[in-house]
């Protein structure tokens, strides 16, 4: 493999006219990291210290040719990671010769390529004839698929929680089989979405265990007797046996034989001289071993320097030390949640994907959790109300978005009638709030929502009371899933947060108390996934002749900003409230499950004889 090239200055003069900061620091290095998310792709670009120096980003394609399909295009998601590459790079004045690596991050979103020719193959039946080659995460097309895979309680299963999502690649693979041309489907070859662009950025095959792990049913070599890591056995039984032929070629291989694999931000390889061009940088930077968006995330939030007390950190680590993160949950909040926590030995944890082995740092495991729907929950429910309208008409009066003017309508109800806290307001209203299903701990997308204290208030306070108790929703959903990864067998004692969410304090607050666990903010609140991708890209960078890299905790200490705590709260009142509200939050998602399953043994019965019932 070709080893990064370190690109010779340009002349002083002109780099120093260019950057008039560079005067201060003429040989400085910088990183980027791309994060592909749903609806954009970004640049990021950091120095050697972390600090971020140049941010772009470009709204992407998304397509949706039926209800539940969701499609985007390689072709299209290049053009715009090279579009915020060259601004992030021109806004700021940075030359790219001091670029020394780029990396990837990614929804975990399949991408399908023409073996033959390398370019895109259509996912868009029944023809099959555009460029949109990307299966996004959330498109639910193969749930047939899904439930075949599911019934062979295959033993690879116990690696993704017990069940494979519907979000998961495989059975994404498994719906073209049954759907493409089979002569068409024999041409094609499957990426997680992150190794796409480290392919198209270097042209090998080079694959991540973060993609393949999480996301495609690998499971790395030596762990419960895998050998190949791809498991045949599973393949064949699902009707996927022809990508067994010659070494899982079309899936990328067999390491060490017709493939390699690697953690987070190895060295893949070199940035190529057409992909160099297309994004204005040198060619033979280093590039780095990409991340599912969720993972990208921990990288860029449980390094954050902190004060934790000793009841949050291991008496038995330096304070610096990658066993710290054994207690961090990564908690990386948008349309929806994603809880990733390491840990030093394989967890399993019912409705919880994972363990996985490898994926972040060699050796270690990472479990996944999450929430289907927070950031949209709250849109959601704020958008349906009769209120809403009213509420964005003032909210715009006053220059503030509608969270901000809610959280500020709630602190004057709550003035208004003297409570002690803004959690006392919402003391008779409970809300459950599962409306896109449940992606942990139950594991079960047919969960739905319910709510008790409903009452006839279609003013702008009923919005801000239901908009409250779908904040303390998400905060009580997350201590359940705490406390079913610490009753596995995690020891979960902090919760570093990314996203937009992190700007809502009354959010994070509830966050912290009703977890009774502090929660970290980053410094970047908006481009933490981002900048733990150009940490990775520092990684690569750091290859020496040998391909070795410098240790990614390592780089994530010295280049992590310190981040802001928030503590649960000390009123005890408050807190009682809270566990009384939790205890009737476990009864909701209960409850539920047991009507739902006595009303279907009844109209299971339907239609049927006296003696079919029998």
């Amino acid at each position: 493999m070709a080893l990064p090239v370190r690109q010779p200055y340009r002349q002083q003069s002109r780099q120093m006219s260019t950057d008039p900061h560079n005067e201060l620091n003429p040989h400085m290095d910088h990183y980027i990291g791309i994060d592909v998310g749903t609806g954009s792709a970004r640049a990021c670009i950091i120095n050697s210290k972390g600090d971020i120096v140049g941010l772009a980003s470009e709204n992407i394609g998304l397509w949706q040719p039926e209800q539940g399909y969701y499609e985007q295009s390689t072709n299209d998601i290049w053009r715009c990671i090279c579009s915020s590459v060259q601004r992030a790079l021109n806004q700021h004045s940075i030359n790219s010769d001091t670029i020394r690596g780029i990396a990837f991050d990614a929804t975990c979103s399949l991408a399908v390529f023409n073996e033959e020719t390398d370019e895109p193959v259509s996912v868009t039946g029944p023809k099959f004839d555009n460029d949109r080659n990307i299966v996004l995460w959330l498109d639910h097309r193969p749930a047939e698929e899904t439930q075949k895979i599911n019934s062979t309680e295959h033993n690879l299963l116990r690696y993704v929680g017990g069940t494979m999502s519907i979000e998961m690649e495989i059975p994404k693979v498994l719906w073209l089989k049954n759907h493409m041309p089979p002569e068409l489907f024999a041409k094609c070859k499957f990426y997680d979405l992150a190794d796409a662009f480290t392919h198209m950025a270097t042209g090998n095959e080079n694959r991540s265990f973060c993609s393949t792990v999480c996301k495609q049913g690998f499971v790395p070599v030596g762990v419960d007797g895998s050998v190949k890591g791809w498991q045949g056995d599973f393949l064949e039984e699902i009707g996927l046996g022809d990508l067994c032929e010659d070494n899982f070629r079309r899936l990328g291989g067999v390491h060490g034989v017709n493939g390699k694999w690697l953690s987070a931000g190895e060295l893949v390889g070199t940035l190529k001289e057409k992909s160099a061009i297309e994004l204005g940088l040198p060619a033979g930077i280093a590039v780095g071993s990409g991340l599912i968006d969720a993972y990208a995330g921990w990288v860029g939030t449980v390094g954050a320097k902190v004060k934790l007390s000793s009841n949050e950190l291991s008496q038995s680590s330096a304070h610096n030390s990658h066993e710290q993160a054994f207690g961090r949950l990564a908690a990386v909040a948008g349309t929806s949640t994603c809880h990733v926590a390491m840990s030093p030995e394989a967890v399993f944890v019912p409705g919880v994907w994972g363990p996985y082995r490898d994926v972040l740092l060699p050796g270690y495991w990472l479990a996944e959790g999450g929430q289907s729907a927070t950031g949209e929950l709250l849109k959601f429910i704020i958008e349906t109300h009769p209120a809403f309208q009213q509420a964005m008409s003032t909210a715009e009066t006053y220059n503030a978005n509608i969270y901000d003017y809610l959280n500020e309508h709630l602190r004057d109800m709550q003035a208004k009638v003297d409570a002690p806290t803004v959690s006392y307001l919402g003391r008779h209203f409970f809300f459950y709030g599962d409306l896109f299903g449940n992606r942990s701990p139950i594991a079960d997308p047919t969960m739905t929502g319910s709510a008790i204290g409903l009452t006839s208030d279609k003013t702008v306070d009923g919005l801000a009371l239901f908009y409250y108790g779908t904040m303390e929703f998400i905060a009580l959903q997350t201590r359940q899933i705490v406390e079913v990864m610490n009753k596995a067998g995690h020891k979960i004692t902090s919760i570093f947060m990314s996203g937009s969410q992190c700007q809502n304090d009354i959010l994070m607050n509830l966050m912290a108390s009703a977890c009774e666990m502090p929660v970290l903010i980053p410094r970047y609140v908006h481009a933490a996934v981002v900048h733990g991708a150009a940490m990775l890209a520092a990684k690569a960078a750091s290859a020496d002749k040998s391909g070795k890299t410098e240790p990614l905790w390592d780089i994530m200490d010295r280049m992590s900003k310190p981040g802001k705590a928030v503590l649960p709260t000390k009123d005890e009142n408050e807190k009682a409230l809270l566990k009384a509200k939790y205890k009737v939050f476990l009864e909701q998602c209960n409850t539920q499950q047991t009507y739902r399953r006595e009303v279907d043994e009844v109209i299971g019965t339907w239609g049927k004889t006296d003696a079919d019932k029998k």
